[in-house]
């Protein structure tokens, strides 16, 4: 049976098995290492770490007061220290892209200061013809230009509900579902950047790299947050993108050049773009074998890879929000999925004993879909309100997610309290 490696899950169980064999280059850290470091990261409080190394030259400047540069008010964001959430409620009226200045933002580290001017993206490894390639920005403007809508969500959001609706604790940044943008990318394709470069018939994946800070956690520097993806997915639809909703990328979502990969877990999207390995052989981080696996009662102890992002859906309303009683609510949210457009979105007000369709609004097919639901309220008190969508592949949401100690892919029905007043 063929294996097709633009599929994140086809892709990630074949390189499990190789990495499980000792057949990829793991980059100097042995499987029973990463093993060690994935069982305590199972078991660990939430992830953090700190910065070793600055980045390369390219960041020049004095350091950010913070790890966020954008600003963060508290109507629109939620804050986790290094990491800042979008507020649904925040996303009322805003059309279908999220604004850039409510986009939220997952860092590991501090969003680094860099010089576009100086900057240059190093493409290098077994799988070029002729030698390591450089490129700086404007090399990237003279190529041929793409425009992408695409989503990019963390792969922990609504890692919070394990906790408060399943009653079981779990690792990591407390997301409810802000941690997901879906936003409008300009920039080169892979594919261009990679025949410029000349690559070979026979590489087979591809590893870039940002320029932040290196990662520290367990004692152990495991050096700039990368994560491969195979040729055929870096061929097929993988941007280099230098422009989000028209305009040069801000510094927290990957100024001057970020990876954006449609479909795949957010981790691929890597900012702060600063090198790309090609090479001829599988290769590994620990971004895809320490962490971004599955974990807990059931799994191995290497960890079960993860698959494509699951379907979720979310109101645009505070968490808790009194709405007014005596008359009729138009409840507005979105729903979206890794695996494609949406085809049908429920919606129940009485906490799940009856479901009534959900009416599509704006654009249908693309990489969220907005929905409003009709409702009037028996009367003033509280309500659980939920919703729940249907992809085109007829992925649905659960009335559960089965628990994995770092809280990945939470792809039940959300319970979402109101009061009316």
């Amino acid at each position: 049976m063929s294996i097709d490696l633009t599929d994140e899950h086809e892709y990630d169980a074949l390189r499990t098995r190789q990495w499980l064999a000792g057949e990829a280059d793991a980059r100097g850290l042995s499987r029973r290492h990463l093993l060690r470091l994935g069982a305590a990261a199972a078991v660990a409080a939430p992830l953090v770490g700190a910065a070793a190394a600055p980045a390369t030259a390219a960041v020049a400047g004095p350091a950010p007061t913070g790890p966020i540069r954008k600003p963060l008010p508290p109507e629109l964001f939620s804050t986790f220290g290094t990491n800042a959430e979008t507020r649904w409620e925040a996303m009322a009226g805003q059309g279908y892209y999220t604004p850039t200045d409510r986009f939220f933002v997952r860092n590991h580290t501090s969003t680094p200061t860099i010089d576009a001017t100086t900057w240059r993206l190093e493409l290098f490894g077994s799988g070029l013809r002729h030698g390591p390639v450089e490129l700086s920005l404007r090399d990237l403007h003279r190529l041929p230009s793409v425009t992408y809508d695409a989503a990019i969500e963390c792969t922990g959001n609504g890692r919070s509900f394990f906790t408060t609706q399943q009653g079981q604790t779990v690792s990591g940044t407390a997301w409810k579902l802000g941690a997901v943008g879906v936003g409008r990318w300009r920039g080169v394709r892979l594919s261009t950047v990679l025949h410029r470069a000349g690559i070979r018939p026979d590489a087979v994946d591809v590893l870039p790299e940002g320029l932040d800070d290196e990662w520290v956690t367990g004692g152990v520097n495991l050096g700039r947050v990368r994560r491969p993806l195979p040729v055929a997915k870096a061929m097929r639809d993988v941007l280099l993108a230098y422009e989000l909703n028209g305009e040069p990328l801000p510094p927290d979502h990957g100024y001057p050049v970020r990876v954006v990969v449609p479909g795949w877990i957010g981790i691929a999207a890597i900012k702060w773009l600063g090198r790309i390995e090609v090479s001829t052989a599988p290769l590994f981080s620990p971004w895809n074998t320490q962490f971004y696996r599955r974990f807990g009662p059931g799994y191995p102890t290497e960890g079960e890879l993860l698959s494509r992002q699951v379907v979720k859906s979310a109101f645009e309303l505070p968490w808790q929000a009194t709405l007014t009683g005596g008359r009729t609510q138009v409840l507005h949210g979105r729903s979206w999925s890794g695996n494609g457009p949406i085809r049908r979105v429920e919606v129940s007000t009485d906490g799940g004993t009856s479901w009534h369709p959900a009416t599509p609004n704006g654009r249908r097919g693309g990489a969220w879909q907005q929905w409003s639901y009709r409702w009037r309220p028996a009367g003033p008190g509280a309500y659980t309100l939920r919703a729940r969508a249907v992809d085109v592949t007829g992925a649905s949401q659960p009335d559960v997610t089965p628990f994995n100690t770092l809280g990945y892919l939470f792809d039940a029905v959300v319970a979402h309290p109101v009061t009316v007043a």
